[in-house]
This record gives C-alpha cells, sequence and structure tokens, in this order.
C-alpha cells in the first residue's frame, strides 16, 4: 500500500529502508505491502512504532564499531 509521511513514535518513515522515492510522481511512498487493516493501525497510533522499519541508516553498523 503506497503511503507517505511520518508514523507517530520512535522510529520515522524518512529514515526507513521501505521509503522511496518516486520519480514519475515526485513523491515518497512506502514499498511495505501491507493490508488495509495494518495500515489503519499505523495511522491511527496502535503501534508505539512502525513494525515495518528497516533501517536505511547504511553508517549504523560502522559508527557502532568505533
Amino acid at each position: 500500500m503506497a503511503n507517505s509521511g511520518k508514523v507517530k513514535g520512535q522510529t520515522a518513515c524518512e529514515y526507513c529502508n521501505n521509503f522511496v522515492w518516486d520519480e514519475e510522481d515526485e513523491q515518497y511512498y512506502c514499498e511495505m505491502d501491507m493490508d488495509e487493516d495494518d495500515y489503519v493501525r499505523l495511522v491511527t497510533g496502535h503501534y508505539s512504532e512502525c513494525p515495518y522499519f528497516v533501517n536505511g541508516d547504511e553508517y549504523k553498523v560502522v559508527r557502532h564499531q568505533m
């Protein structure tokens, strides 16, 4: 399901690996394939953080090793 924006809680969509830029529409979309029930739970605040969040920070491991 395509959606854009932020998710309340500790995880923000712009840091998620599933949040990608669509050049045709010129906006970001979540690539996660959610059903309608999961999407409603996510946007209504049922989850304290997004269960589909995948950190897109490639340097996280490097900073941890320093």
